[in-house]
């Protein structure tokens, strides 16, 4: 596969959010939200990976939509678990920003597919 810097950042998030997964679990004795952000924070990257395989251009923007829904409900959870405590300040924003990152690009690449239909 051609290098996607899109498919790239979003395997290594889902590799920072696995490993801040096993942190809260095994750190802070937190299963609940955890177990929340380990679903939507690697659903990122499934999705971006599987829209490169739609067999339409509307089904490669639905799955990069279904990758924004994701990275919105990740991003939620960032906040809940630094306004919880769970997370510092600066391990928060270091994942938040990763999660933005990911989230400008995606409105970028909708926007663009949706402009080349």
């Amino acid at each position: 596969m051609k290098d996607n810097i899109l498919i790239d950042k979003s395997i290594d998030f889902g590799a920072r959010i696995v490993k801040l997964h096993l942190y809260l679990v095994k750190t802070k004795h937190e299963t609940i939200i955890s177990k929340q952000i380990l679903r939507s924070g690697t659903s990122i990257g499934a999705n971006i990976n599987e829209a490169q395989y739609g067999n339409s251009k509307a089904d490669f923007i639905a799955k990069l939509h279904i990758a924004l829904k994701e990275t919105a409900e990740t991003e939620y959870w960032l906040h809940v678990l630094e306004k919880s405590d769970y997370l510092d300040t600066n391990m928060a924003n270091s994942v938040l920003n990763d999660c933005l990152e990911i989230k400008r690009i995606l409105i970028a690449s909708i926007n663009t597919a949706k402009e080349s239909k």
